[in-house]
């Protein structure tokens, strides 16, 4: 058996690949595949209605949010949310807390001024700054919920009376929170939500209305909310994808479910690691990532023996990334608890024979 543990693209529910494997040779029993469905249809439409009355209902978002499905990964909305709403008289408060965070303001500074009121980069991002204050008048505050390289998870929401907005891509929809309080939410689906090529977003309809006008009709959201999300031919099969996964969790319980099955898992995970001397935490408990857990061994040199030990029980996706090093366990919402059962085994075992 193998146990899927990279960090994106990611693992899926098993059900959600058999049905989207159907769709691809017959969707809905209309003899034509979901790669060649036309996007106008109504029967189309209904997949991206659907999907949207979905989001809303899981985060319980009110009146004044649009959802959007749109290209691309998370990273080009780096630029396209300053596009939308920096300018040169303008600026906008950022929070360094890992390398995503740090590309999303590198891309900000192309269209207005950026004032990081925190960093973490001071070691090497293993930590969530806080006692950082915001500026008044920020046009507003971007921060990543989740930094999938180095492990780390903002565990609330700041209190701020700027405007929010948040990369959410790492653990939308797998944890209990208030998602009305943001402006803007943007999540790569390729983790928790469907296939990579299409992002989640969530905006506020009075955030929108400050946003530039002078500025491309695809760059524009307005444009996008104002055509449902077809303003061109959308990434169709990754929107199927993503319908699939939210019925998925629907069934389930939704995020409630999903987050008592989520800390579970990271519990099991954590707590097996700091049992074990051999094995190191380099992020402080309370900004540890219940999505992706890093860790590293005192003695590097095991580091490749127990690489080879987890590919040989099936466990891929381990290593670490090469910022960072050592190794990383992601468990998204579709990594079943049993997964995270078995490489603990190993994780013990592996410990016991070579402690």
């Amino acid at each position: 058996m193998i146990h899927n543990f990279n960090a994106g693209p990611s693992i899926l529910p098993k059900e959600v690949f058999e049905e989207a494997s159907r769709a691809i040779l017959n969707f809905n029993e209309t003899g034509l595949s979901i790669l060649e469905f036309g996007h106008r249809t109504p029967m189309f439409e209904s997949v991206v209605s659907e999907a949207m009355d979905l989001v809303r209902e899981l985060m319980q978002l009110d009146g004044n949010k649009e959802v959007m499905f749109l290209h691309g990964g998370a990273s080009t909305q780096f630029f396209q949310v300053p596009m939308n709403f920096l300018s040169k008289d303008k600026t906008a408060a950022y929070l360094d807390g890992g390398v995503w965070g740090s590309k999303a303001i590198k891309e900000a500074k192309l269209f207005g001024n950026v004032e990081v009121v925190a960093s973490s980069k001071d070691r090497n991002y293993s930590y969530i700054p806080t006692g950082y204050t915001l500026p008044d008048n920020a046009a507003y505050f971007h921060y990543t919920t989740n930094n999938t390289i180095e492990g780390t998870q903002m565990q609330g929401i700041p209190s701020s009376s700027v405007p929010l907005i948040a990369d959410m891509s790492s653990d939308i929809l797998s944890c209990g929170m208030d998602f009305n309080r943001f402006s803007f939410i943007y999540a790569g689906a390729q983790k928790n939500i469907g296939a990579a090529g299409v992002n989640l977003v969530v905006a506020d309809k009075d955030f929108l209305a400050t946003g530039n006008t002078a500025i491309p009709s695809m760059m524009d959201y307005r444009q996008h909310v104002a055509n449902g999300s077809m303003l061109n031919t959308p990434p169709v099969f990754a929107i199927y994808v993503c319908l699939l996964t939210l019925r998925w969790l629907k069934k389930i319980g939704g995020i409630p479910a999903i987050e008592k099955i989520n800390e579970q898992k990271a519990d099991l995970l954590y707590s097996t690691l700091a049992s074990l001397p051999m094995f190191n935490l380099p992020v402080p408990a309370q900004d540890r990532s219940k999505m992706n857990a890093v860790f590293t061994m005192h003695d590097p040199a095991l580091e490749k023996l127990f690489l080879t030990r987890c590919e040989e029980e099936g466990m891929v996706g381990i290593k670490g990334h090469r910022s960072v090093g050592g190794f990383r366990v992601s468990m998204y919402n579709a990594m079943p608890l049993s997964s995270v059962v078995d490489i603990t085994d190993l994780i013990k075992d592996f410990a016991n024979k070579h402690a």
